[in-house]
């Protein structure tokens, strides 16, 4: 096997330590965050940090990259206090990708790719049309990491909005009947396969 001390990593290149690091640590979610502004823009942009939290209640994470530099999602979730949480499925991902582009905040992505906004609930924030799983999220709180410069965002879960044939008797999710993509560093995208699944583990049992 290779072998990469801390110095070897400090001194790479930063491309190929992006690609490294990034992907060193296993598949990611892959999800679309859309938000409004005040002014009526609509905003989104890939994640691949979202992560769940807790069930009861229902909690979410990401994690935003330091705001050295202006975050339109950011600044429209501290300014409105809602978001929405959009599978990204295989038809979808040059679109997703495309949002991690820079663009102005005056300029909505929705624009700018074949992605579509819809509105549901009299909720502020758009869902993203089409994407088979949509969450839509209140802001709780929001954690400083000193260590990067990062922000870890907390979100509760105010509605789930579910694809009719992809939930299990038992509440399961099939993400892969959802054809749900995970993302594999900064730029790879893979469908998975479920392999199996495991009764609740009790010990002795």
């Amino acid at each position: 096997m290779k072998h990469y001390t801390r110095a070897d990593i400090d001194g790479m290149n930063k491309i190929f330590r992006l690609n490294l690091i990034n992907s060193c640590t296993g598949f990611k979610s892959a999800n679309l965050l859309a938000t409004r502004s005040k002014d009526g823009i609509s905003n989104v942009a890939v994640f691949s940090s979202v992560t769940h939290l807790g069930s009861n209640p229902p909690l979410l994470g990401f994690v935003l990259r330091p705001t050295t530099v202006p975050r339109n999602t950011f600044d429209n979730i501290k300014k409105t206090e809602v978001f929405t949480v959009n599978h990204i499925h295989r038809d979808m991902i040059s679109d997703a990708h495309h949002t991690s582009a820079k663009y102005d905040g005056d300029i909505s992505e929705f624009d700018k790719t074949g992605l579509s906004e819809e509105f549901k609930n009299d909720f502020f924030a758009p869902f993203v049309k089409g994407s088979r799983v949509q969450i839509g999220c209140r802001y709780q709180n929001e954690y400083f990491l000193k260590e990067n410069g990062c922000i870890l965002v907390i979100a509760q879960i105010e509605h789930l909005f579910v694809q009719n044939d992809i939930q299990l008797n038992d509440g399961f999710l099939s993400l892969e009947k959802a054809e749900t993509v995970t993302v594999n560093g900064l730029d790879g995208y893979a469908l998975p396969t479920l392999l199996d699944r495991f009764e609740y583990a009790r010990p002795r049992e």
